[in-house]
């Protein structure tokens, strides 16, 4: 089974990306399941329904969220959704509002999707680690394979969590830094795993806002109203295939499709 992985899709031209060059992956690499995170895709923050479904209409099958699920407040009136295939970070506080985990079925396989916030520079979450422990008990014997979306800041706490969940979790993925990196590798007990998908949006920005606003910044630090840039776009992530007997990786491929303007 191949599961394509998506990172942050930012903004108009993040779906943009995801238009023109999704349906050219899945046919050239023969994709089954499409996952991406949706956290930044409406106007660079959040998500409302409307983009969510413009998304699902592109042929994303799950979402996955972060720090930012709820800078737009909308998402509020449509995160328990079921029919939604949304998944926000488990580790928020008890009684917050949508699913940290769920089950989903593609033909015969039953697949556990987790999303998790890293607390290093981000916020005081409960702890990742324990909150896997804790969802994975109660869904190991449901599903065949179980997906971690590791939204986090820190390199160390991603590694840590990717040796942390080897040999249980199908795959541990990070996101959030808007930068690939190139370190994909099959972990020893057959988790595969890498730091970060990268960004889905515009190439000539920093991390998907308009650039010159960002050096300004730096250079004055005063505060800036951050816009998303435009132009040409990058679609990146890394293709999963997975031996559906076992539930392990057997391959794992990053990938980086652009799309330019004419």
């Amino acid at each position: 089974m191949k599961i394509l992985c998506i990172g942050d899709i930012v903004g108009r031209p993040g779906r943009r990306a995801v238009r023109e060059l999704l349906p050219k992956i899945k046919e050239k690499h023969k994709i089954d399941l499409v996952l991406a995170n949706g956290e930044n895709a409406a106007g660079g923050v959040g998500l409302t329904r409307k983009v969510t479904e413009e998304l699902l209409s592109y042929g994303i099958e799950i979402i996955t969220l972060g720090n930012h699920t709820w800078d737009n407040r909308e998402i509020f009136k449509f995160i328990d959704d079921d029919q939604l295939p949304l998944v926000r970070p488990a580790n928020y506080p008890p009684k917050t509002p949508g699913k940290g985990y769920r089950i989903f079925e593609y033909e015969e396989a039953r697949i556990g999707i987790i999303n998790m916030l890293g607390r290093v520079f981000l916020g005081d979450f409960d702890c990742p680690f324990r909150t896997f422990d804790q969802i994975y008990e109660k869904i190991k014997d449901e599903t065949d394979f179980i997906l971690v979306d590791f939204h986090a800041e820190a390199t160390a706490e991603k590694m840590a969590f990717g040796w942390y969940l080897d040999g249980r979790a199908t795959a541990v993925f990070g996101t959030h830094t808007h930068i690939q990196t190139a370190d994909e590798r099959i972990l020893p007990g057959g988790t595969g795993y890498i730091t970060d998908l990268g960004m889905t949006g515009p190439i000539d920005s920093v991390i998907g806002v308009k650039k010159d606003v960002v050096i300004e910044k730096f250079l004055t630090q005063l505060p800036k109203q951050f816009e998303v840039a435009k132009g040409d776009v990058q679609l990146c992530g890394i293709i999963l295939d997975i031996t559906e007997v076992s539930g392990k990786v057997r391959d794992i491929q990053r990938i980086q499709e652009n799309s330019y303007n004419d």
